[in-house]
């Protein structure tokens, strides 16, 4: 995959959305949600194939802040403590595109696990 590039990154008034722009005039918004139950540390994806978790209740939850990472991600804060995940550009211009197929994802493995969104 070859590096889309940020020309903005910015944090939502309500703290629970994050607008990527990308030098190529893609825009997306991201819930704090989705990031969140999808995010590329260790503790949500796993050291491995099949050890991805499934963080529930995260509706409601926050982005309290955005910290660059050298010219190639941000590290995202949330509310509830988590600020592990390293979200790289191309990491972000996925989840934009995908956003949509991975909520369905993230909900169809809450109800499987009998849990909610919150």
């Amino acid at each position: 995959m070859s590096t889309a590039w940020p020309s903005e990154i910015r944090l939502g008034g309500d703290k629970q959305s994050l607008f990527v722009t990308f030098e190529t005039g893609e825009s997306f918004t991201l819930s704090a949600e989705l990031l969140r139950v999808e995010s590329p540390s260790a503790e949500v994806q796993g050291h491995g194939v099949g050890q991805k978790t499934t963080p529930a209740g995260k509706r409601n939850v926050r982005i309290t802040g955005i910290e660059p990472v050298g010219n190639y991600a941000v590290r995202l804060v949330f509310d509830d403590g988590h600020d592990t995940g390293l979200f790289s550009w191309d990491i972000l211009h996925d989840y934009g595109t995908r956003q949509d197929s991975l909520m369905q994802d993230y909900e169809a493995r809450l109800a499987a696990a009998g849990q909610t969104r919150g």
